[in-house]
């Protein structure tokens, strides 16, 4: 059957429209598929696997930082962390810890109008947290430099509460003989918790500079967990 002009005409401007939908179809799905590359630009190594994991029970998203290599988390009677990344080259190590308030949530509601009950709000375990590692962490030679995070602090970690402990660190082979450690607690309410701790040899510009550049990898999610 013969097309008179004006079908192949219509025929044309379709086939065009289709062949657009297609190539720009073929493009998103590219820019996507480099987008996610560029997201697991480090090895899903088993530590970093496990990681997401307990991130993903938290409500907590980590994107490994730039530069960084992947050490191996110390989980032993005196420290239990998740997940230790560094800068090669550096002195600067980090530690992560992320936990999950849910059980918590539903046990403090359970038992909240049980009689002769004194419970523990589940929104501020990130002080209790804190304070337990600045203890074991501590050369108790200095107090530890306590603060406030600013809210525009806790906007980076999308966190709602946090705190900050600038310690001296006893000798320790645990912690291969660094001498000062930053930890920084979050807390997400109803949700969960986040602590940093961040070990270097020198307190000076260098260092607060690595602690930013990490810092910028780990927050909670917008959504708190229902």
């Amino acid at each position: 059957m013969k097309m008179n002009l004006k079908q192949l005409k219509r025929f044309s401007f379709t086939a065009i429209l289709m062949l657009s939908a297609i190539t720009c179809f073929a493009q998103k799905k590219l820019h996507a598929v480099k987008s996610e590359q560029q997201h697991l630009h480090y090895p899903l190594t088993p530590q970093l696997k496990d990681f997401y994991g307990f991130a993903a029970e938290a409500n907590v998203l980590f994107n490994f930082p730039a530069g960084f290599k992947e050490l191996e988390a110390t989980d032993d009677e005196d420290f239990s962390f998740d997940y230790a990344m560094g800068l090669p080259g550096k002195d600067f190590e980090i530690w992560l810890q992320v936990k999950s308030q849910k059980k918590n949530w539903d046990s403090y509601q359970y038992n909240y109008n049980m009689p002769g009950q004194k419970l523990e709000h589940p929104d501020s375990a990130y002080k209790a947290m804190g304070l337990s590692h600045v203890s074991e962490f501590s050369s108790g030679d200095d107090q530890p430099d306590v603060r406030c995070l600013l809210p525009k602090v806790l906007k980076r970690y999308n966190a709602d509460e946090g705190k900050s402990y600038l310690i001296s660190l006893q000798d320790s082979e645990t912690t291969k003989h660094f001498k000062y450690a930053l930890l920084i607690a979050l807390q997400k309410n109803h949700t969960g918790t986040i602590i940093m701790v961040c070990f270097t040899n020198d307190k000076g510009p260098e260092f607060f500079k690595n602690v930013d550049k990490a810092s910028h990898s780990v927050r909670f999610k917008n959504t708190p967990l229902q």
